[in-house]
């Protein structure tokens, strides 16, 4: 049931397709640390390209979401 509730939020927020401003807006930084997460390989979502832009899916976002969230519930205490 979390994944869904999960993915019906962003698409409600967000649409089916996130830019990396949105991306940065979720993750709370700026669209420059997404796109350097990018360059360097640790951007933790899924993406892809269409023309010259780029854009995650609101399933891979979704699931990124959900899997800090179990995390948080296996470490507590952080």
């Amino acid at each position: 049931m979390k994944g869904l509730t999960t993915r019906a939020m962003i698409v409600e927020r967000y649409g089916i397709r996130l830019s990396m401003q949105q991306v940065a807006e979720i993750l709370d930084v700026t669209p420059n640390t997404v796109y350097n997460m990018l360059a360097d390989g640790s951007l933790p979502i899924r993406t892809y390209k269409e023309g010259k832009r780029r854009f995650a899916s609101y399933e891979a976002i979704a699931e990124y979401l959900d899997g800090k969230d179990d995390e948080a519930k296996k470490n507590p205490g952080g």
